[in-house]
């Protein structure tokens, strides 16, 4: 597999078997090259601004119009109704989310979402959907494409092959992807696979904004991803699935060659990928917690200016050299929503019970934090610069929506830890007024 860098650059590729596939100085000429159709992608509307303008050109064996009409699939349990269950605003926490086994009942991509939480409407075009997907077969002659918003696909357990019609990504545990509205893909396994996926409706993902920082750090631009052309010429007799989640729903149409026959393509709208290893951290050197936005990998902005409407933050291994200061998270409440998810090996505040496969939603203004037995420890660790969370890798969507649970999260899903509040009670007084 062959990438190209850099994050929402102006690319161009075409498969080595057609050279010379992309037309010469223009987009859209009277006859392509080698016979293809030129079809645009918009992922923004013809009149933004140039520097939010997303747009790439496809040149492809037959255009994607040509297919069935769609009807209705009554598959997978995704949804966008926020009032299936009454509110919870409780810490909630999820151990890991069971992946089923292949003999007994064969999951794919498609049929493996599960709809967590969310808020807004993909109508509106304002809102995100938490997803956990847990698969163990491949897609075989079908395709997905979200036509409400971005996916930010989080590998857990199990690495994903991943089939665009811009090319094809491998992608592992401690990586991710997006792909991006309107893109099919098709998802590739090999075994028992898990991880999580953060929808945004309205918004496209960018780097944040560094500011004070400079013209270096977090995530740098180079480390991003993109697939080279690939294509199929496959015709498909049976008929080949393309499935659409429309309105937060999911609509199957059949065609009968494969989707992904684009010879070349050249444009700035994308997906890609991100090893999170490659995230630059910043911290703390002196004393006191830097917020975690300093973790932020991807956002999507709100309208309002420095408010999101979900933020992807990472807590990578580091150093912590913190003179005077409790140094794991501080307790804390936050007019935000907060998702964390576990890839691999533990989380600094909650050494138990915080599971990789499993998941936390600590809602808007609901105070969380340490739990005893992580506040005792770091209330009396000699401060010496020590690696924090070496071999670990959590993870943070974080939102400005306040985000309801669905019933399978609460309730059908027997994943819910009700233990959960337990890890706090042990937390006593050290109050002593004579001692300052």
């Amino acid at each position: 597999l062959q990438y190209m860098s850099g994050f929402g650059n102006e690319h161009v590729s075409e498969d080595p078997r057609c050279p010379g596939a992309l037309p010469e100085g223009q987009n859209n000429p009277q006859v392509c090259p080698y016979g293809l159709y030129a079809e645009q992608l918009s992922g923004s509307a013809f009149t933004c601004p140039r520097a939010t303008n997303k747009r790439s050109w496809l040149y492809r064996i037959l255009p994607s119009v040509c297919h069935k009409p769609f009807k209705p699939l009554q598959e997978g349990h995704l949804t966008h109704n926020w009032d299936e269950v009454e509110p919870d605003p409780n810490q909630l926490r999820w151990k890991p989310f069971a992946i089923p086994k292949a003999p007994q009942n064969k999951l794919d991509f498609v049929s493996g979402l599960y709809t967590l939480c969310g808020a807004g409407d993909p109508r509106g075009r304002n809102g995100i959907a938490i997803h956990i997907f847990v698969c163990n077969i491949s897609m075989h002659d079908r395709c997905l494409y979200n036509s409400d918003g971005d996916f930010l696909i989080v590998p857990q357990q199990g690495k994903l092959l991943i089939t665009t019609e811009f090319g094809k990504m491998l992608v592992e545990p401690n990586e991710i992807c997006v792909i991006q509205q309107g893109m099919r893909f098709s998802v590739e396994v090999f075994g028992e696979t898990r991880g999580y996926i953060l929808e945004v409706y309205g918004a496209h993902f960018e780097l944040p904004d560094l500011g004070p920082i400079g013209a270096n750090g977090l995530a740098n631009p180079r480390d991003f991803l993109v697939p080279v052309a690939w294509y199929e010429d496959r015709q498909v007799p049976g008929g080949y699935t393309v499935i659409s989640k429309y309105q937060g729903k999911l609509f199957a149409a059949q065609q009968e060659y494969s989707p992904f026959n684009v010879v070349a393509w050249h444009g700035n709208y994308t997906p890609y990928k991100y090893h999170l290893e490659k995230f630059m951290v910043i911290n703390s050197v002196a004393f006191d917690h830097a917020d975690p936005s300093i973790f932020t990998v991807l956002t999507a902005k709100s309208t309002r200016l420095g408010v999101a409407l979900a933020d992807f933050v990472i807590f990578p291994p580091r150093w912590g050299v913190a003179n005077n200061t409790f140094r794991p998270p501080y307790y804390h409440r936050n007019c935000m929503s907060e998702f964390m998810g576990l890839i691999k090996g533990y989380y600094e505040a909650k050494e138990e019970g915080f599971q990789p496969g499993g998941g936390s939603l600590h809602s808007m203004m609901t105070p969380h934090g340490p739990d005893a037995d992580c506040f005792e420890k770091a209330s009396k660790a000699k401060l010496e610069p020590e690696r924090v969370a070496e071999g670990t890798m959590a993870f943070m969507f974080e939102s400005s929506f306040s985000l309801a649970v669905t019933k399978w999260g609460l309730q059908t899903s027997n994943c819910l830890d009700k233990n959960y509040y337990k890890c706090w009670e042990p937390l006593k007084s050290h109050f002593n007024p004579k001692c300052k």
